[in-house]
């Protein structure tokens, strides 16, 4: 019973090509919308979730702006932090701009950093030659840089810029590696940057007091009890005085954007599902459509002994063929638009097997919730009634 009705449905939907072809548009429509946006959406946030956890999912920043009384932190605060249960290191950041000068070519406005060597152990995957800094570099104020691959392009074209000489704010500083290149998109380039030892950095920039630190987890899951030691390090350094400084934990930054990203998908399916219904109703008003045309064909089959609930199968079928159709064009149309936009906004496109699930269980339930009413009526049709458009 179910091949031949499948049969007949399908008879039904070759003998009718536009028809079925207008009906099958608006759910194609529906379902491309939905999957493109989701994959969209998921691929862009995945990208940016990425990045963020390339800065240090395991990693808490300290803002020092001190108080007009103590400007940042000192050697002792660091190392009072380094002390607190569960910490792997700090790194104190110190940032300034200004000139790098090598054989008489200058650039000028280039972002110099002071690190130490928990940065560089922590980040020891985006050394591209030669070596980061080390604890003697900054225990002995050496005089040594990490450059940036286009500060490395600027100046050194063509030569590998380990081992020479660069001058830092009128200092003469050696070169003793070369930073990976990272996205331009990225947060947190080192493209443009030349990092020097921390220590030589207050030095050379004449800077005081260190404001920005990272501080390094052993265990991410203890970060709660971490924040509250460094708050408790924080309040003695600047006297209880609010507003001295700022706490940030980036896995707080990670969850909370997995929150919005998933709220956007939400509501960016919610609206494209609209769609779906619009194309769900064109389903419905072409099987009633086609329930009046075939008014004569019901009543004589009803005639010759087919039960109702033959019929209504059968109609039932024909409506989730036209809504399996348009989800399976609709999910390879929506993969080609989320393909054109992950090559424009590069990002990896990835397609989940939930993504595939999604497109033909929408467009299944389409078929089912408006082709139950259409299918219903031709089932309840009375054969006498039917019989006289003859």
């Amino acid at each position: 019973m179910i091949i031949e009705s499948i049969k007949m449905s399908w008879s039904n939907i070759i003998n009718n090509k536009m028809r079925s072809f207008l009906t099958v548009l608006g759910v194609v429509i529906g379902v491309a919308s939905v999957i493109a946006l989701i994959t969209i959406v998921e691929g862009a946030t995945g990208s940016i979730t990425e990045q963020i956890s390339a800065l240090g999912a395991n990693k808490i920043t300290v803002q020092a702006m001190g108080t007009p009384l103590k400007q940042g932190l000192n050697q002792k605060d660091l190392s009072k932090l380094s002390a607190i249960e569960y910490v792997s290191g700090v790194s104190p950041t110190i940032s300034s701009s200004t000139a790098i000068v090598y054989n008489n070519n200058a650039e000028t406005n280039i972002t110099v950093q002071g690190k130490n060597e928990v940065y560089f152990k922590s980040e020891s995957k985006n050394i591209a030659s030669g070596r980061g800094i080390n604890i003697l570099d900054v225990e002995n104020k050496t005089q040594v840089a990490v450059i940036g691959s286009e500060i490395a392009q600027k100046l050194f074209l063509g030569k590998s810029p380990v081992g020479e000489q660069i001058k830092v704010n009128g200092c003469t500083y050696t070169v003793v590696g070369l930073l990976k290149p990272t996205s331009g998109f990225a947060l947190g380039s080192t493209n443009d940057v030349v990092m020097i030892p921390y220590t030589s950095a207050m030095k050379t920039l004449g800077v005081r007091s260190i404001t920005s630190v990272d501080v390094y987890m052993a265990d991410s899951a203890k970060s709660d009890a971490i924040i509250s030691s460094i708050n408790g390090v924080l309040n003695e350094a600047f006297n209880y005085r609010e507003k001295a400084y700022n706490v940030f934990n980036m896995q707080d930054m990670l969850n909370a954007m997995g929150n919005i990203t998933g709220m956007m998908s939400m509501i960016l399916a919610g609206i494209a599902s609209i769609s779906l219904v619009v194309g769900g109703i064109g389903i419905m008003n072409m099987m009633l459509v086609s329930v009046t045309e075939r008014t004569t064909e019901i009543g004589l089959r009803k005639a010759l002994g087919a039960e109702p609930g033959r019929i209504q199968l059968q109609f039932l079928i024909e409506s989730v063929f036209l809504s399996l159709f348009g989800g399976i064009i609709g999910l390879m149309l929506g993969v080609l638009v989320a393909f054109v936009a992950a090559m424009v906004i590069d990002f990896t496109l990835k397609i989940t097997v939930g993504t595939i699930l999604l497109a033909v269980g929408f467009s299944a339930t389409v078929g089912i919730i408006f082709g139950y009413a259409p299918a219903r009526k031709a089932s309840r049709l009375n054969p006498i009634d039917a019989l006289r458009h003859v």
